[in-house]
């Protein structure tokens, strides 16, 4: 399924990941997958995890012939070129997505398995492979509003010219992106005509980040929390919260 457009698909590991195995995903440059999220889509070819990934959960030798890994190495230089970890949010789904924005330059991100939502019903799993840690819901100073960190990784992508969309089926989403099936994004040849100007909403963010200037260049900015103040940063996270109009517009 061929395209002229650089789309990037990334898979996480909620129930619904599973369905990137019936894609045909060669509409996709990279089809990246998060952790444990390589059992969900045979078709990948790129993973990314954090430096506390269990080995006993890695790909063999075998199947990762060809491929392409991503490791702290790789994605904290690139993360930081969006302003850093306690910015963006220090879980594996928005790194994934600095990571493809800086890295692979596409005009499309497409996320599936990655609406953070854990409310699970009886009888049924927070994870394709069963039950899993709801990494995102720790208390981590970065993640107080998971859709802000949302709303700021569509901001910087439009600014690049790149669309950032939920391919998820799931009622309820911690992610911001607007829905789109992937019947309709394999089939988009013309790239999305977004305004990569900044809004003056994204400008104030943007800036009310860079007046309190919360940086840790290695990227474990846990080894650093007492230095961040929650209340300003749930403040920062409220202006990303207010551009959220001014997505859904453009």
């Amino acid at each position: 399924m061929a395209s002229s457009l650089n789309k990037v698909l990334i898979v996480g590991s909620a129930p619904d990941a599973v369905r990137a195995a019936e894609w045909d995903t060669s509409c996709f440059t990279h089809t990246i997958v998060i952790n444990n999220a390589w059992k969900a889509c045979p078709s990948w070819n790129c993973l990314i995890y954090p430096e506390d990934f269990p080995f006993d959960r890695h790909p063999s030798a075998g199947d990762l012939c060809g491929k392409r890994v991503v490791t702290a190495k790789q994605f904290v230089p690139v993360q930081n070129q969006f302003g850093g970890f306690v910015y963006a949010g220090g879980t594996m789904s928005f790194t994934a997505g600095y990571w493809a924005l800086g890295a692979l330059k596409p005009d499309v991100i497409a996320y599936i398995g990655c609406d953070m939502v854990y409310e699970a019903k009886p009888g049924q799993s927070t994870h394709f492979y069963g039950s899993g840690t709801a990494d995102p819901l720790r208390a981590d100073v970065t993640l107080q509003s998971l859709e802000a960190k949302s709303l700021r990784l569509m901001a910087l992508a439009r600014r690049q010219g790149c669309a950032v969309v939920n391919l998820s089926e799931l009622e309820s989403s911690r992610l911001c992106f607007p829905r789109l099936t992937f019947k309709d994004l394999a089939s988009m040849t013309q790239k999305p005509n977004h305004p990569t100007q900044l809004a003056t909403v994204v400008q104030t963010a943007l800036r009310a980040e860079a007046d309190v200037g919360y940086w840790v260049e290695s990227g474990r900015y846990w080894e650093e929390h007492d230095q961040f103040d929650r209340q300003t940063l749930h403040d920062i996270d409220s202006l990303w919260l207010a551009t959220a109009p001014e997505m859904a517009l453009a």
